[in-house]
């Protein structure tokens, strides 16, 4: 009897199964192919626009993906630096052979966790519990949890052009039954769609026709208990290429024979990451698209062409690289492929991400219909931790959206569902001023240590960390830099307003050109980067935060208004039709959830609040 089983070794399996055996359970993790945990069939980036945060945010909880990545890749850089720290992500290439073998290391040093290899194809449920699993020869496992994280395995299908092939990623075996079984349980069973570009040998690869991407010259990492490992000075280079009107004219002679345009698939695909022949059809203005190549190992000789992901046949999708400057001779090494599965309707998991209809169960990554590996991590980091709560009796670990991009996703999914793969975008965090990339650490470990996720020498880091910040926001409050002839000279020379008068150094850094790298030509601040880092942004932006940290305080406030269980929103008098439908199906947990449902207007949680007063006030 296992504590926790987690079956899927992809990155939502990884984390869960983790942090499960980390926290002290007796963990089995059940993949098909031990040789494929943590596999990258898509890009093996991680990172990027609003995801690079969820890594640091995982890494913060506790997680493994950030110091995953922080070993295995071979170019990183800060994107959106030059914007304010409210859009800065990290975005790193990491290498496809090293990252799975660091993350199986870490896996395997792990005592309280057995990796198995298995096909799962049903669940064992008694009275809407579930009790374990069933593999494809009918042999039993049993548990106390199991977390399902699937991936796109799940009645797999590859599809390039007319042709159809019953395969997971890679060729691989998929999962014929599971998503039935699921369906006779009473879950809503959706069809996705996902999809991956061709591969190119690089010695076929005329660079010299395509624009030079390097890696940052500053140092950088997601993980906040490691320093970086890398040589900055020696980064592999990525390259930036764009479509044209050849390559467009490729795609819409040929438009028919798409999976997609010619009606070969049924899924629905991503609508915030779109294939080639997408890009065209939606944006024909466009005289161009962005493209980048980028290596995918430095063991092997293929390619990656990011942005060109197509469920074309084979013989187009030659005519199409071939039309590409610096991609005429290309030998494509690897076809691309779309890629639909089953998955689950999100709206039936809680927020802890444990099933509605069967307790027990938890699910995480693209079975609950995300798109992405850093999304599926921050999935499954938040299961595995909340089904040990589960085990012990305790209350889970809920995120809230102004305290972590990995609560505006889950909120995101059980509120308001899917139709498409969903994405993490900036756009999504109504309070992306506090959810930065710095602050990671500083929002989420103390939480982490709280739960048991994060451990003791972790914590200490941290501990030690706080003190500092402060120890400097005190020296930065008290301190003057008195403007002398030298002093003046330093400002004059670097273009800036010489002061006035002596001034604090916490109001000099309140001037948006004033740094802390400026500061040391007049006073030794001997911190490390990101403490320097934190109070700069702090003070720079300390009226927008403060403002931020207001609007946060009402979300909160109703927040706290929680909807009993057992409301019967069917007998609430005025309230729309629609809002009776969307709300018996989502059963949100607070009003505040109730008002992020798409379908309910401010006027039905306005009837909905005068209920819950009238008719629970009176009872408590």
């Amino acid at each position: 009897m296992y504590d926790v089983i987690v079956v899927g070794g992809g990155h939502a399996g990884c984390e869960a199964a983790n942090i499960s055996a980390k926290m002290g359970m007796k963990t089995l993790l059940l993949t098909i192919n031990k040789n494929n945990i943590a596999d990258m069939p898509c890009n093996p980036s991680i990172g990027g626009t609003a995801k690079g945060i969820i890594v640091r945010e995982i890494d913060a909880l506790g997680g493994l993906m950030g110091i995953v990545a922080d070993l295995s890749h071979f170019q990183i850089k800060m994107l959106n630096n030059s914007k304010g720290p409210a859009v800065r992500s990290l975005r790193a290439q990491a290498d496809k052979k090293i990252y799975p073998k660091k993350m199986l290391e870490f896996l395997e040093q792990n005592p309280n966790l057995e990796i198995k290899e298995g096909m799962v194809e049903d669940l064992v449920i008694e009275d809407s519990k579930v009790k374990g699993v069933i593999l494809e020869d009918n042999s039993q496992i049993f548990g106390q949890t199991v977390i399902l994280t699937t991936g796109t395995y799940l009645k797999a299908n590859i599809l390039i052009g007319s042709e159809n092939t019953p395969n997971g990623p890679h060729g691989e075996r998929r999962s014929n039954y599971l998503s039935e079984r699921l369906k006779e349980n009473g879950l809503n069973i959706i069809r996705l769609k996902t999809g991956t570009p061709p591969r190119i040998k690089k010695e076929s690869i005329d660079f010299s026709k395509m624009h030079e991407e390097n890696g940052d010259n500053t140092y950088w990492s997601f993980s906040h208990d490691i320093n970086p490992v890398y040589e900055i000075n020696n980064q592999q280079k990525c390259y930036l290429l764009y479509t044209n009107e050849l390559t467009h004219k490729i795609i819409q002679n040929h438009l028919d024979e798409s999976a997609m345009y010619g009606g070969y698939a049924t899924g629905v695909g991503p609508r915030y990451c779109p294939s080639i022949e997408d890009k065209v059809v939606r944006f024909s203005d466009k005289e161009r698209h962005q493209l980048f190549l980028e290596p995918e190992s430095m063991y092997y000789d293929e390619w990656y062409l990011q942005g060109f992901s197509t469920s074309m046949p084979r013989y187009v999708q030659e005519e199409m690289v071939h039309s590409l400057k610096g991609l005429e001779n290309a030998v494509i090494t690897k076809y691309a492929y779309a890629i639909e599965y089953d998955a689950i309707s999100p709206l039936q998991i809680n927020p802890s991400l444990e099933n509605k209809l069967i307790e027990g169960l938890f699910t995480a990554g693209q079975i609950n219909g995300t798109s992405g590996y850093e999304e599926a991590a921050g999935q499954g980091l938040v299961a595995g931790i909340n089904a040990v709560l589960k085990l012990k009796g305790k209350s889970p670990l809920i995120l809230k959206r102004n305290e972590a991009y990995i609560g505006v996703l889950i909120d995101d999914l059980v509120t308001k569902g899917v139709t498409d793969p969903y994405r993490m975008l900036t756009s999504r965090a109504e309070f992306r001023l506090l959810l930065r990339h710095d602050n990671a650490d500083l929002r989420l470990r103390e939480t982490g240590y709280q739960v048991g996720s994060v451990s003791e020498e972790q914590y200490k880091r941290y501990v030690e960390k706080v003190a500092n910040i402060n120890k400097l926001f005190e020296e930065v409050k008290n301190k003057k830099l008195l403007i002398k002839e030298e002093v003046k000279e330093k400002f004059i020379n670097n273009g800036y307003d010489v002061p006035k008068q002596s001034m604090t150094y916490e109001d000099l850094l309140k001037r948006p050109e004033i740094t802390f790298n400026f500061l040391k030509n007049f006073e030794n601040f001997d911190y490390t980067d990101d403490v320097l880092e934190q109070v700069e942004i702090e003070l720079k932006y300390s009226g927008y935060i403060k403002k931020a940290y207001k609007e946060a305080e009402k979300l909160q406030k109703i927040e706290e208004k929680e909807i009993p269980d057992d409301i019967d929103y069917n007998k609430i008098k005025n309230l729309a039709s629609e809002a009776k439908q969307k709300l018996n199906s989502v059963r949100p947990k607070t009003i505040a959830q109730a008002s992020r449902i798409s379908g309910v207007n401010p006027a039905d949680i306005t009837i909905l609040a005068i209920y819950l007063k009238k008719e629970y006030s009176k009872n408590e």
